[in-house]
């Protein structure tokens, strides 16, 4: 998209927060049992208003159950979404994405433990995200360790040393799958490696919501780096940035931020990848608009992709990652294919 054809970047970012506001009130009416719109919005009314005339069981599916989820579907995409956009600039590549680091696979072998052996049992309901966060922040420590050790935080080496981390840590999670004597336990895995927002709830949302606002923010703050950065580490060192430490900081951010998301809701593909490009088409390529933009972009997404994984094989549910593929990589596609689509000064 040429850039004088695009819209103003606030005419974008309220027709999205538009569409993302009913989105989520749609995706508390959908579920094993369709709940009308109208009583969706009859339980929000009354918890605003803190009347009683709503029947307890509507109130609890739709105020503790299902917009948690759908809240977390918000929090997790606008996160991937962030992630991705971050990524991209610090690799300077567009098929990055926010699992390069090998953190997914990392948090994969954590959960893998859990769901395999029992460990964190002590944490309850919170032991698989305990698992899965100790694992994503390990694998981010060792590739951190690895880079380092091999010279700095190149672009090049980031890429192949968290490419190849990553799938020794994917081996790992395989070999404590076909250890366990459990098929339940194997299958729990696989479901969680594909992505599920199924376990949400109030008390899980606190943690990820607060990463992604405090990561977004930070982010934001610095956006005119970011925005040099994606010109080349010569061209931003001569613009006074600090490379060598905004890349240290990016991948400490993104090492938390993956983790944390990782940890709540498992590996969700494509939506990192995919939708920061898209993102650039509608708004450009500088990270004072596309970084939010991208996030409600991201956010809306995962919203239908949820109410797609309730409602395409109800009563069952379908992994997030298997409908965010079949979705983005057509998207991917088509973004690419554009003859005007620039990234990183490259057409």
């Amino acid at each position: 998209m040429k850039a004088g054809r695009r819209p103003p970047a606030p005419v974008v970012l309220l027709s999205l927060l538009g569409l993302l506001i009913p989105s989520a009130v749609l995706g508390a009416a959908f579920g094993a049992e369709p709940i009308p719109v109208s009583t969706v919005v009859d339980v929000l009314v009354a918890r605003i208003t803190g009347d009683g005339s709503v029947a307890r069981s509507l109130d609890t599916i739709v105020w503790e159950l299902r917009l948690p989820r759908t809240a977390l579907a918000v929090v997790v995409g606008a996160g991937l979404a962030l992630a991705g956009a971050a990524m991209q600039t610090l690799v300077r590549n567009p098929l990055a994405d926010p699992y390069l680091l090998g953190v997914s696979s990392g948090a994969g072998v954590g959960a893998a433990a859990v769901l395999t052996s029992g460990a964190f049992a002590a944490a309850g309901v919170w032991a698989l995200s305990a698992g899965a966060l100790v694992g994503a922040l390990s694998a981010g420590a060792l590739v951190l360790l690895v880079a380092l050790a091999q010279g700095g935080l190149t672009p090049l080496r980031l890429v192949l040393t968290g490419t190849v981390l990553g799938s020794a840590f994917s081996s790992l999670s395989s070999y404590l799958v076909f250890r366990s004597s459990d098929p339940a336990a194997a299958q729990s895995v696989l479901f969680w490696l594909l992505g599920s927002l199924a376990g949400a709830d109030r008390t899980r949302l606190l943690l990820p919501a607060i990463t992604v606002l405090v990561c977004g923010l930070a982010l934001l703050a610095v956006s005119g780096w970011l925005d040099a950065l994606m010109l080349g580490p010569d061209t931003a060192g001569s613009l006074g940035v600090p490379v060598r430490y905004l890349r240290l900081g990016l991948f400490l951010l993104l090492a938390v931020l993956v983790g944390v998301l990782v940890a709540v809701s498992g590996g969700i593909g494509f939506v990192g990848l995919v939708v920061p490009h898209i993102a650039r088409l509608l708004v450009g390529p500088k990270h004072r608009v596309l970084l939010p933009t991208a996030a409600l972009c991201g956010a809306l997404l995962l919203v239908w992709v949820d109410i797609g994984t309730r409602i395409l094989a109800r009563p069952a549910e379908i992994p997030v990652s298997v409908l965010t593929g079949l979705i983005g990589a057509p998207i991917f596609l088509l973004v690419m294919g554009r003859r005007r689509y620039r990234f990183g000064g490259a057409t």
